[in-house]
């Protein structure tokens, strides 16, 4: 198993609580409970997708309407709505357009569930992918600040108990930085990895009696999260991603993001507990062959696109009202296209915030900076104009329930930007 914080090796090596991670499989850590306080969690489920490498914003949404786009992409520019047939891009306000791989989205966006936020970013200068990340799981504007990640800083301010070991998960292989610090992070690949081993000597059935009898004795916070871990387990008995069938005829691709946004519904549906769900998407740092409509970022682009309109799908109106997810990298592209047909590390990037009817979807939010030379940040980057903890601090205060956000992000004077209803 692996264990990624020594807050959570100290809190696993105490008294009999410890039991239960033994006997599970690799890379879970069930037992890791945080008790918070007195009421209980909101019904709504955070969902981040962190698109790793610096997705390059204007192409995930497209200034079509800027002569500037094209003049400073000869061979990159994707078509405008009218001139490019099946290749151009999905028109959304008359001046930008979704890439078309991404239009599988477009019924998100025109039904008012999809917001999306331009010219968004850190205050990081560094264009170093590591930095950049850093900057961002941490929640903060610069470098400086607290070690510990966003998420499991709200985790932890939220107002709420919430004493489920799902309480926050990573669909992969290792807990981000996001929730670095979060007592109750669980990375896992694949839900049925979440069960009791047999013992050779003790069927599966026993083993729980077992357990439930030596936690059910102790009237403490461990004997508590001993059976809340127990009871979580039982629900999720039996359950296999391979025998899962999404519901209202949701085709996911077959690929991590994918096969990780359908686990991700699978415990939603299951209602374990699950506040944050963190996913990540490699690919993004397209220097050379970047492609337009079809090529390496098309390629990643549909995926995501897909993955996400099954996620929705798959999970209903009525889950899918009570979710949020939010899709962001740790920076955008340069302007200029390179002389590898791809692009380099920029500044401002793009948000996708979506969700049922608390979403102020179908705009486009955030103030345009323009992309002539002199509108144009450092070697010529698009210009930051919205800070994106801002839109992160949005979607907690007013999505998730947890009005705290000077906790969450320190030293952010919180501005929300419209991407929520109030």
């Amino acid at each position: 198993m692996s264990v990624h914080s020594p807050a959570r090796r100290q809190f696993l090596g105490r008294a009999a609580l410890a039991t239960i991670p033994a006997f599970l499989r690799p890379r879970t850590a069930l037992g890791a409970v945080g008790v918070n306080s007195e009421r209980r969690a909101p019904d709504h489920v955070l969902v981040t997708i962190f698109l790793r490498g610096g997705a390059d914003g204007l192409s995930l949404v497209v200034p079509y309407g800027d002569d500037y786009y094209h003049r400073s992409r000869p061979t990159l520019a994707l078509a405008s709505p009218s001139k490019g047939g099946g290749t151009g891009v999905a028109d959304l306000d008359g001046y930008f357009g979704l890439h078309p791989a991404l239009r599988p989205l477009l019924p998100l966006y025109q039904s008012g569930q999809m917001a999306i936020v331009h010219a968004c970013g850190s205050g990081d200068q560094t264009r170093s992918h590591f930095e950049a990340m850093a900057t961002m799981e941490r929640g903060l504007y610069g470098a400086q600040g607290p070690a510990s990640g966003w998420i499991a800083r709200h985790l932890a301010s939220a107002p709420w108990r919430n004493p489920s070991p799902l309480r926050a998960v990573a669909l992969g292989s290792m807990v981000p930085d996001a929730l670095r610090g979060a007592t109750s992070a669980t990375a896992l690949q694949n839900v049925s990895d979440l069960a009791l081993h047999d013992l050779s000597s003790v069927s599966r059935a026993q083993l729980h009696e077992c357990l439930h009898s030596m936690y059910n004795t102790n009237n403490g916070a461990l004997g508590a999260a001993g059976l809340e871990t127990l009871g979580v387990l039982k629900t999720l008995e039996d359950v296999s991603s391979d025998a899962y069938h999404p519901a209202n005829g949701a085709v996911y691709p077959a690929d991590d993001l994918g096969r990780g946004l359908m686990q991700t519904a699978l415990l939603v549906k299951k209602g374990v507990g699950v506040e944050a769900a963190c996913l990540d998407h490699y690919g993004y740092d397209t220097h050379v062959a970047q492609g337009g409509a079809i090529g390496l970022l098309a390629g990643q682009l549909t995926t995501l696109g897909a993955s996400i309109a099954a996620f929705a799908k798959d999970l209903g109106p009525e889950r899918w009202a009570r979710t949020t997810v939010v899709v962001q990298s740790e920076f955008g592209r340069r302007v200029e296209e390179n002389s590898g047909a791809g692009t380099d590390h920029g500044r401002a990037g793009v948000m996708f915030v979506m969700g049922g009817s608390g979403v102020a979807g179908g705009r486009i939010h955030g103030k345009w900076p323009g992309l002539s030379p002199e509108q144009r940040d450092g070697p010529g980057d698009l210009r930051v104009t919205t800070d994106y903890r801002n839109v992160l601090g949005e979607v907690l205060a007013r999505r998730a329930g947890n009005t705290n956000v000077g906790a969450v992000f320190p030293g952010l004077q919180f501005s929300p930007t419209g991407v929520t209803h109030a």
